[in-house]
């Protein structure tokens, strides 16, 4: 088959690398690494003669790596080394080729104080309000009257018990899904984000508990872990902080819509008082049933006062006032008419006569004829006639015709 390829970039189907080698490969990339400082949480521990051997774990994401260390550093530590614990330790990465597993050497290990906790979760805090995850405007409002209270809290807590409790004693029929979680140690950022993300798909949920019986600084840490943060940022839902404290303020009181100061808050403020929510009901049935009956006793005595005028007392006084000018005027209206009827009567008969007077039929009638052509044409010039041209001569009662004897101005 020939030599196999130096490189993992000549590889191919035809010349692959066997599993021990990638397995020495990976080894020998790993040996070359340097020392390092690693940060984590303590998942498992165990002790094994004059070495120690734990799991760390990323308190964020679900990632962890397995550890030996000697016992002689873990006991060099000035407090001892328990499960959960937050540490720092200097460690060599190396790589196991029989199980292709990586894992960490270390050298020295040490407890992360509560000093430290303190200045990383402000530094984190300065981030995330510069992102605005912590302003107010961003911050949705609690309904009202929620139809399902989804409800985060630790497996059969008091918190789970006070906040159920007291919502049931101001509004019996509440409606809760409850997801019991471990709400410190190793898991509890992980589990949850998934009960926040699980109850925030829930299109029946209108609000989301997070719910705490508060606890030591350490405890309280998951509550102020950046994958939390965000889960409750990014939530479609409305989130109520309810994590019980006196002093420290976990961040996640400043990205939650509203923040309880107890579970037992948080029970009171998620749904309204159904005793006083009556009396409100009641209380504002009778205002209503009062404005009422003033509006109705107002109305009275518009009615009375509109009843008490005279065009109301008469109604028919009105009508019979209009009934007597409608009289009137049709009286002097017809007069109007008649007037002018007689006046355009007299013109045109002033102008029949006028007309008479100028007609052609008068003046035949005062002894004038008419002579004409035999085409129709007037004889307005005695020179127009020619001898024995046949004349139509119109007078007053009839015409006749004539021939004159000669033309000219020798005309009989």
């Amino acid at each position: 088959m020939g030599p196999l390829p130096e490189k993992a970039a000549d590889t191919s189907a035809e010349r692959p690398w066997p599993v021990r080698v990638l397995s020495l490969k990976i080894s020998d990339y790993v040996d070359r690494m340097s020392q390092l400082w690693v940060e984590g949480q303590v998942v498992q521990f165990s002790a094994r003669g004059a070495a120690a051997f734990l799991t760390l774990r990323d308190p964020d994401v679900d990632m962890s790596l397995s550890v030996s260390v000697p016992m002689n550093a873990v006991n060099a530590m000035p407090t001892p080394l328990t499960q959960g614990a937050r540490v720092v330790l200097q460690a060599k990465p190396t790589f196991w080729t029989k199980r292709g597993t990586l894992q960490l050497e270390a050298r020295q290990i040490r407890p992360v104080g509560i000093g430290d906790l303190l200045a990383r979760i402000e530094i984190l805090k300065r981030t995330l309000a510069a992102e605005g995850l912590f302003d107010a405007d961003r911050k949705r409002p609690i309904p009202f009257l929620p139809r399902t209270v989804g409800l985060v809290t630790g497996r059969s807590s008091a918190a789970e018990k006070d906040v159920v409790e007291n919502a049931r004693r101001r509004w019996p029929a509440v409606r809760f899904e409850i997801r019991e979680v471990a709400v410190q140690g190793t898991s509890a950022v992980s589990e949850v984000v998934a009960a926040i993300r699980e109850l925030d798909a829930d299109r029946a949920v209108d609000v989301i508990v997070v719910a705490r019986g508060g606890g030591a600084l350490e405890e309280l840490l998951p509550f102020s872990n950046e994958a939390m943060i965000r889960a409750v940022a990014a939530a479609v839902t409305p989130v109520i902080s309810a994590i019980g404290h006196d002093v420290d303020q976990p961040l996640l009181d400043l990205v939650a819509d509203w923040r309880a100061s107890t579970p037992t808050d948080a029970g009171r403020r998620v749904v309204p008082d159904a005793a006083e929510e009556g009396r409100l009901v009641a209380t504002a049935c009778e205002r209503g049933r009062r404005a009422l009956l003033r509006r109705i006793e107002a109305e009275r005595r518009g009615l009375r006062t509109l009843r008490s005028r005279p065009v109301l007392a008469d109604p028919v006084a009105q009508v019979t006032l209009r009934r007597t000018e409608l009289a009137d005027l049709r009286r002097r209206a017809s007069t109007s008419i008649e007037a002018r009827l007689h006046r355009a009567a007299d013109q045109v008969e002033h102008l029949r006569r006028q007309v008479i007077a100028l007609s052609p039929q008068s003046t035949l009638e005062r002894g004038y004829a008419v002579v004409q052509h035999r085409d129709g044409r007037v004889v307005m010039d005695r020179d127009d006639v020619v001898a024995d041209e046949l004349l139509r001569v119109r007078v007053a009662r009839g015409d006749f015709g004539v021939r004159p004897v000669t033309s000219g101005s020798a005309t009989t």
